[in-house]
């Protein structure tokens, strides 16, 4: 068979190790499918050109750029282990390099990746025994027809021990192919980038393995979990498929089984972690992986704009939803251009406001904006009748970025403010400081009744971007 491009390509986008080659100067001429996966691009195209530097994927990228260097000479590396950032995490990888040659000449080289974070992290965490057994999985006839031809290893996600990505979507795929109907869930783990950021990746890595654990637990007799990647694990239930059903499923899992809700002591700490999922069923709600994968994804967008720690099980016609999966892609730019655009006109801070409130309410999901200015009282946006003492506002509010947190947490350092909020039953804010140069012009405040609300890293950088605007 002759070597064409076209057949290169499916061969390199086939591989699940993430192969990259570039030219003599370390720069990127083409990477496969898995790396763009592995970074999250939708295109090579913002990489093409750059060298690894330009993309500031190492803390120290020197052994890196020596590394090659010498593959450049003519000498090849196998297996060498080293580290790179991926959306904000340093992780292990062990990667291979060699020589690309032309008429005996180098021009370049090409080499090849695999992520072996989880392993290491899971050899470090003292071995926890997988959840699968290989008994287990021969109760379903996909994993008993090739169990014994492959390893468990191979199957099991190795941090988690619940089945891996890869085999999850492939079980995924045998029951479409056999006409098996199922129910299938996306869940996410609610602020898990705080747990990392506070505690340490290795208390993340407890609450995954933790709340995995749990969810197969629960699952034993319906169906199997699996990892979807990071913090997103599935659920695929061969059992619960009717509305009915799957109602009284989620409701179970979301009481107080344990099985998803639950508080985990890290040292001296402890935080309640929750999750976010979104269902649907095959071939009820879609007849193809496509179809249903977008309406899971869709169902999870729905759950977590309503403010997380819920499920939400997808019961009608897929052009009721379709608004929902629009705004959900849209992106921070997106919405900071629109913000912009809107407030740029306005002269006034009341005017402002009052132009950013829309945009605000969509990626916020909230229903009313309030602001102060220094001695005054909290006043609502859309409500000329609201207002609220603020008198120790300044005591809660000690950064220039943003601050946020419930009733329970603002009472420590504000209990005048505190107090004033719950009169009003709001039980959780986010507060940006508004500035010009050293003078406090006052207080942007976004502020809702749940006082369990999870403000996002990104609701906090859309509302500091607001509050740059006013002045």
């Amino acid at each position: 068979m002759e070597m064409t491009v076209e057949l290169f390509d499916n061969i390199i986008n086939t591989s699940q190790d993430c192969v990259f080659w570039k030219d003599k100067d370390r720069r990127f001429l083409g990477v496969n499918q898995a790396f763009l996966d592995f970074y999250g691009f939708e295109s090579q195209d913002v990489l093409i050109g750059k060298t690894d530097e330009d993309m500031g994927w190492h803390s120290d990228p020197e052994p890196y750029r020596q590394d090659e260097l010498r593959v450049l000479k003519g000498k090849s590396t196998y297996k060498v282990q080293g580290k790179c950032f991926i959306r904000g995490e340093e992780r292990d990888i062990i990667a291979s390099k060699r020589p690309l040659y032309k008429d005996g000449r180098i021009v370049g080289l090409v080499g090849s990746f695999v992520d072996v974070t989880d392993v290491i992290r899971r050899n470090e965490a003292a071995q926890n025994p997988d959840v699968y057994t290989i008994k287990k999985l021969r109760e379903f006839n996909f994993f008993d027809r090739l169990i014994d031809e492959i390893s468990l290893e191979e199957i099991l996600d190795p941090l988690t021990g619940v089945l891996n990505r890869a085999y999850a979507m492939k079980f995924v795929h045998s029951l479409m192919a056999d006409n098996k109907s199922f129910t299938f869930t996306m869940v996410d783990l609610d602020d898990f980038k705080s747990i990392n950021d506070r505690f340490g990746h290795s208390a993340g890595d407890e609450v995954l393995i933790e709340i995995s654990k749990n969810l197969a637990k629960f699952v034993d007799g319906y169906g199997l979990v699996g990892r979807y990647g990071g913090d997103e694990l599935l659920i695929i239930d061969v059992k619960n498929t009717s509305y009915k059903d799957k109602k009284k499923f989620f409701e179970k899992l979301y009481s107080k089984t344990g099985a998803l809700r639950k508080e985990m002591q890290f040292g001296e700490y402890s935080a309640f972690i929750t999750a976010t999922s979104g269902a649907a069923s095959f071939p009820d709600d879609a007849d193809d992986y496509d179809k249903l994968f977008d309406l899971i994804d869709k169902m999870l967008y729905i759950g977590k704009s309503k403010g997380r720690n819920c499920y939400t099980i997808f019961e009608g016609d897929v052009g009721d939803i379709t608004e929902v999966s629009v705004r959900s892609r849209r992106g921070v730019f997106t919405d900071m251009l629109d913000l912009r655009l809107g407030m740029e006109k306005e002269k006034t801070h009341e005017a402002k406001i009052k132009a950013a409130f829309p945009v605000l309410s969509d990626v916020l999901q909230i229903s009313e904006l309030y602001y102060i200015r220094p001695g005054s009282n909290m006043r609502a946006v859309n409500d000329p009748d609201f207002e609220c003492d603020a008198p120790d506002i300044d005591a809660f509010v000690t950064e220039d970025l943003v601050s946020e947190g419930s009733i329970e947490n603002i009472k420590n350092t504000a209990p005048e403010f505190a107090a004033s909020l719950k009169a009003n039953r709001l039980g959780s804010v986010l507060i940006a400081r508004v500035r010009n140069g050293d003078i406090i012009e006052g207080y942007l405040i976004c502020a809702v009744q749940r006082s369990h609300r999870i403000w996002q890293e990104y609701e906090c950088a859309i509302l500091y971007y607001v509050a740059g605007l006013m002045v």
